[in-house]
């Protein structure tokens, strides 16, 4: 863990931890009321450049605290599910019939393919279902133009950011090169759809008579909600949006990898998605409840393929971690990839293993792809259902094959990614042929 790479032994609990768990534990501990994370200075620079709000991925301070407390209770709230269920339910759905129309069109009763694109198409889909209350018409032939547009947008964004992570992007602007020209372009394509989303929202509103229609998305409920300003929500919707597409995308990549290298777990798994299917009679909110080996196979994947290789956080107070003293203000970084990794906290970690988290004993700090404490993930909330969803349905109408003797391995750009394309094989279950 580290700036100056650190471990710990203190803030013992009442049962004995691993020092990589007590040095996680020290560290969040120390974060302060207004926790401070390592900035995306692309991201920052942008919006300083458009003089554009930061949302709460990006503030600091009281201005952070204030908008983060209201957007959790519409955001990540564990009552908030059941609005977005529904939602990420029909995208889920749509997925399934575009796999089955492709594997009719294969004319092999199976589809071979790196799913990546599809991946990032299902997650776009889902988030902007959610927080924009609209569907993009991503699991459709035919993609619109300017749903087209705005994916293109999305890859542009995250391709130029990459760079800037070794060239300060002040320099890149001085200098007019073509990484930050692209960069603002690709952000103003995306923020331009949010307005457009607005607007949208306020001319269904002006003509909506009927109060209880289908719950309208994150956006519409802070825009009635009117406790922060139009800029305000437009920002952190926007950040909630930028990053929640490759992370899921690429998180239900490597499940459907490791399934595909675990058939027997395949078919554990399948076993439980019908007990769940069975015992809950089709109530989907019910079925989320009874799948603890599935949560436990997406927890496993953030274990071994973390999204971000770290977590990190400004302490705000003099800590000691293995004898080490840090100072206040310092920059803390967690290594969740080593952490997943490591014999000391996780048992025999090489093997892909969910019910490890079905155990009784104690997972403190051990679980933490989407962070800790008040400035965790806002939307781990969506992801979690969007990836729940997604097993479902794939399990109850696929079985998953991996090209043999082909291993995948980690490759770090601005976030963790598969170091080949992923083939894989969707074959229908019989039940379905």
């Amino acid at each position: 863990m580290a700036s100056g790479t650190c471990t710990a032994s203190c803030c013992r609990t009442s049962t004995p931890l691993d020092p990589f768990i007590e040095d996680a534990a020290i560290l969040f501990k120390a974060e302060g009321h207004y926790p401070k994370r390592l900035k995306v200075e692309a991201w920052t620079s942008y919006r300083d450049y458009r003089n554009r709000k930061y949302g709460v991925l990006l503030k600091n301070g009281e201005d952070w605290r204030s908008n983060r407390v209201i957007l959790n209770k519409e955001v990540i709230s564990p009552k908030v599910q059941e609005n977005f269920v529904p939602l990420l339910d029909d995208v889920g759905q749509d997925f399934v019939a575009r796999v089955h129309k492709k594997i009719k069109r294969s004319g092999q009763n199976k589809w071979s393919t790196d799913l990546s694109q599809e991946l990032f198409k299902y997650a776009l889909e889902s988030v902007s279902s959610v927080l924009y209350g609209e569907r993009l018409g991503l699991m459709l032939d035919y993609i619109d133009p300017e749903a087209q547009r705005f994916i293109d947008c999305i890859t542009l964004m995250f391709k130029t950011t990459s760079p800037m992570l070794y060239i300060p992007p002040a320099v890149l602007r001085k200098i007019g090169s073509k990484v930050w020209r692209n960069h603002v372009e690709a952000w103003d394509g995306i923020f331009n759809h949010a307005d457009r989303c607005i607007q949208n929202i306020y001319r269904q509103l002006r003509q909506e008579t009927d109060t209880c229609k289908k719950y309208p998305g994150v956006l519409a409920t802070l825009l009635l909600l009117d406790k922060l300003s139009i800029e305000d929500i437009k920002a952190s919707v926007t950040e909630l949006m930028a990053g929640g597409v490759d992370t899921t995308s690429i998180t239900l990549q490597w499940t459907l990898y490791e399934l595909a290298r675990h058939p027997n777990l395949q078919e554990e798994l399948r076993a439980e998605v019908a007990a769940a299917r069975a015992a809950s009679q089709g109530d989907m909110l019910d079925m989320l409840k009874r799948i603890p080996l599935i949560k436990g196979a997406l927890k496993e994947t953030l274990r071994l393929h973390p999204v971000a290789v770290s977590l990190q956080r400004y302490i705000t107070e003099d800590i000691i971690i293995q004898n080490y003293h840090i100072p206040a203000g310092t920059l803390v970084q967690l290594g969740l990839y080593a952490m997943g990794r490591d014999p000391k906290v996780f048992f025999r970690p090489e093997q892909y293993q969910p019910s490890r988290w079905l155990r009784t004993e104690s997972q403190y700090f051990r679980s933490l792809g989407f962070g800790f404490g008040p400035r965790q993930c806002l939307g781990r909330r969506i992801a979690e259902a969007e990836m729940q969803l997604f097993l479902i349905h794939m399990l109850e109408n696929f079985r998953i094959e991996k090209q043999r003797n082909v291993d995948v391995q980690s490759t770090f750009e601005l976030i963790l990614l598969p170091d080949k394309p992923i083939i894989l094989t969707l074959k229908p279950l019989q039940a379905n042929q």
